[in-house]
């Protein structure tokens, strides 16, 4: 009996318990299967992201205040709706993988859309349906990741998911690349291919992913209520914070490329090629710096990643034009996605109960992306009225500022383990 309901435990939270040394480092099924879904899915949503500015900026003559608003929008109205996936997929005991499931087919209808807007109001209409989808599969997505791993291993759990998701995002802009090259109209036709990948990505979910299974009634009724309750306590509260102050001085991917380009002059045709840059460093550092975080504390890797952007934002203000520059700073800049993106759900993870994973993270997420929202339409602002080298500079010293405030706000717990 005692063997029986050992398996029904291992089975009902998909991973199994570490025993030894080298078993604690064992990543589960659930997380490479949902790292496929995240691949599929990243090659046919950074198609789209790597030429979107130009597009956007270039083909429909946008300004930087006009993108801001529209980057803001696909960076952060997903955070309306995060909190609702989350809930949802709590209250349904074993529904995390179909609400997930429904965020990703969300996303991949609206790719086809982009064929047919060609001004701000329809684009900004298309870009918040696709936003609302990665808000509802967001949270369930990384709950999963964090029931079906050890706690002394969500940190490795979610480099290994971030390292997979991250080859996607290599993948995506060059295929994006090659796509503009070889066609008449580019644009159409990388809207038609990242269509037809996100539809791959929403059937290897539904293949291959496991459902869940309803366990016993959970003690904490899973409500909205009671995931903002959980602010209460003071881990978690800070954490919350923390992320809160350090998005909104995070200048957004899209700005980063576009004031690259404008430093060294990069032809329009090589643009789409800038992001392999920032998904190369992150996929090679993703695992290492998620085993980094879980042996010698999240809070330290988290700050350092900040550090490493602070950094980034410094060389692009500096006078350095030398062939290095892109290279250091887009390195720079996928270092500070593997220190923060996924440790930062890893020690989320530690502050709240399995009955409330999937709100719980999605009060972190909202947060942050609220924040990063405000800060695309903030710096989106100051380059309109004041250029960009004036805009990064105040993004840089509120970044820093930011840094160190958070360095007072240190949660006790396993974050900081």
């Amino acid at each position: 009996m005692y063997v029986a309901d050992s398996r029904a435990r291992t089975s009902a939270h998909g991973a199994a318990r570490p025993r030894a040394g080298r078993r604690r480092a064992a990543v589960a099924p659930t997380v490479f299967a949902l790292g496929t879904v995240s691949l599929v899915t990243d090659v046919s949503s950074e198609m789209v992201t790597a030429v979107l500015p130009l597009y956007l900026v270039t083909g429909l003559g946008l300004s930087p205040l006009g993108f801001g608003v529209l980057d803001g929008i696909y960076n952060g109205f997903s955070a309306l709706v995060r909190l609702v996936g989350g809930h949802f997929a709590d209250r349904g005991g074993g529904r995390h993988k179909w609400v997930a499931g429904l965020g990703y087919g969300v996303s991949a209808l609206c790719k086809p859309l982009l064929l047919m807007a060609h001004s701000l109001a329809p684009i900004g209409f298309v870009l918040a349906a696709d936003r609302t989808g990665k808000g509802l599969r967001t949270a369930p997505r990384d709950a999963l990741i964090s029931l079906s791993s050890t706690p002394e291993g969500r940190g490795r759990a979610f480099g290994v998911h971030r390292a997979m998701d991250t080859a996607g995002a290599l993948l995506g802009p060059l295929v994006a690349f090659l796509i503009l090259r070889a066609t008449v109209d580019g644009y159409d036709a990388v809207f038609t291919v990242s269509f037809c990948v996100a539809v791959l990505g929403v059937l290897v979910l539904v293949l291959f992913v496991p459902g869940g299974r309803r366990g016993a009634e959970p003690a904490e009724r899973p409500t909205v209520r009671a995931a903002l309750a959980l602010l209460r306590r003071r881990d978690l509260r800070r954490i919350t914070v923390c992320a809160l102050l350090l998005g909104l001085a995070t200048v957004s991917d899209s700005f980063v490329y576009l004031l690259l380009q404008r430093r060294l002059g990069v032809p329009d045709r090589w643009f789409a090629l800038l992001p392999l840059g920032t998904a190369a460093a992150f996929l090679l550092l993703a695992v290492p710096l998620g085993r980094l975080a879980d042996r010698v504390g999240r809070w330290t890797v988290f700050l350092a990643g900040h550090g490493a952007l602070l950094l980034a934002y410094v060389l692009l203000l500096t006078s350095w034009h030398g062939p290095g520059l892109p290279y250091v700073v887009l390195a720079l800049h996928g270092a500070f996605y593997a220190a923060t993106d996924g440790v930062l759900m890893a020690a989320a993870s530690d502050s709240v109960p399995e009955a409330l994973r999937s709100s719980g993270l999605a009060v972190v997420q909202t947060g942050q992306a609220l924040t990063r929202f405000a800060c695309s339409l903030l710096f989106g602002a100051a380059w309109t009225v004041w250029g960009d080298r004036t805009a990064l500079a105040g993004a840089a010293v509120a970044l820093a500022g930011c840094a160190v405030f958070s360095l007072t706000l240190r949660p006790k717990g396993a974050m900081a383990a």
